[in-house]
């Protein structure tokens, strides 16, 4: 079988070099919207394999769900034949990414100018860590790495007492992988107008610094700076999750409308004329001491009891919940996110797409492949002689066992 997926990447093609998340998350949300991803990877396997927990050593959690939906190749591109078997796939692909530092893929003889010239049209994406022509360039990069370069982590000390750490989800891989996907489709769609391929680079480095800057620039943003950077209502200290007479609640009490009405419900009207309230600006000024008054308040009643009063004053308010509670939650399961998945390994309930299409909706496809379970379907239709097939994916029984 081909790619089966539908959504409005239906047809599109996507050679995935990538490995532990960030690259698969950008094909992952291509997979899902229909495009046809081959992944692939070395006899090894990609390394996120191996994270448990799983139904078989090679078959993680993390990988089945996120590169759910892609059929699995595996070449050893060390090897000429099987780097020139993929350069003739890329002859009928419309999309090449891959997560490997420059000079990898340059040594691999898989840069653009060599993809580029078996397939003029393609879309070639680099993911990596940092700008190929910084001096960080050849630098390793991982999640946490990327989040303590790009400001992220000091960011964070404000909020923890000083203590840099850092954010409890891969922030800059999926980030990245967000930027990655908009990015190729973009170059698709360029693609379509004017009819050119072209290269693209997607460093975590950079679009964290990017992510992180929309807020936080402030006054630097000007030439002088006619202020310090940091966005005073993200970092101050009173800013978290307000303790109730039996939990936790975030609110987020924000426009004029918001306070009067909050004033309003409290009893507390004569509030609204204190200068520290009464506008965007001297609450931005004061906000500490702002929040401060709020959690002293918030402390007086329960949870359900603020839900109540603060739905009713049309007050952003939600309850603190874990993942766990993700999994049952009423709204998730009214708008259905949950997918339930039957497969060969198993019943599993994987997220769904988060974005609806009134005409072309994707869906989320099979739990990640085994390693090399379509070698042998992705070189037949490439038109790959039965001899060629055999040297690259080996017998067919010995490709079922290794897949």
């Amino acid at each position: 079988m081909t790619g089966a997926g539908k959504g409005p990447l239906k047809g599109v093609r996507v050679l995935d070099l990538t490995s532990v998340l960030m690259g698969p998350y950008t094909t992952q949300i291509m997979a899902d919207l229909g495009a046809d991803v081959i992944k692939v990877e070395a006899p090894s396997g990609d390394t996120t394999r191996s994270l448990p927990p799983g139904p078989e050593d090679n078959l993680g959690a993390m990988f089945m769900n996120v590169n759910r939906g892609k059929r699995s190749i595996v070449l050893d591109l060390k090897d000429e034949h099987a780097r020139e078997a993929l350069l003739r796939l890329a002859e009928d692909s419309d999309v090449f990414i891959h997560s490997m530092r420059g000079r990898a893929i340059e040594r691999l003889g898989l840069d653009y100018p060599s993809v580029g010239a078996s397939n003029p049209r393609i879309i070639y994406a680099n993911l990596y860590g940092y700008g190929k022509t910084g001096p960080y360039a050849d630098y390793p990069a991982y999640d946490d790495i990327v989040q303590a370069a790009s400001g992220i982590v000091s960011l964070q000390a404000a909020l923890s007492g000083g203590e840099p750490t850092y954010l409890a989800t891969v922030v800059a891989d999926k980030v990245a992988g967000l930027t990655a996907a908009y990015a190729v489709m973009a170059a698709l769609f360029e693609r379509e107008r004017h009819g050119h391929g072209q290269e693209i680079e997607v460093p975590m480095f950079e679009t964290l610094a990017s992510f992180s800057m929309v807020e936080h620039l402030c006054g630097a943003m000007f030439n002088p700076p006619i202020g310090p950077t940091g966005y005073p209502r993200a970092l101050s200290p009173q800013r978290r999750p307000y303790r109730t007479a039996d939990g936790y609640i975030a609110v987020m009490i924000y426009n004029d409308r918001h306070w009067s009405n909050f004033f309003d419900a409290i009893g507390n009207p004569e509030w609204s004329k204190d200068p520290m309230f009464k506008s965007l600006r001297t609450r931005t000024q004061n906000i500490t001491q702002v929040l401060g008054q709020l959690s002293k308040v918030l402390e007086t009643r329960t949870t359900e009891e603020w839900m109540a009063v603060l739905t009713q004053a049309q007050c952003p308010a939600m309850p603190v919940r874990s993942i766990d509670d993700l999994l049952d939650d009423p709204h998730l399961e009214q708008v259905g996110f949950w997918h339930q998945v039957h497969s060969a390994d198993g019943n599993m309930r994987m997220p769904g797409v988060p974005v609806s299409f009134s005409q072309t909706p994707g869906e989320p496809g099979q739990p990640g492949p085994r390693l090399g379970q379509h070698s042998r379907e992705i070189l037949e239709e490439a038109n790959f002689t039965p001899e060629e097939i055999e040297r690259l994916a080996g017998p067919p029984q010995q490709n079922r066992q290794s897949g």
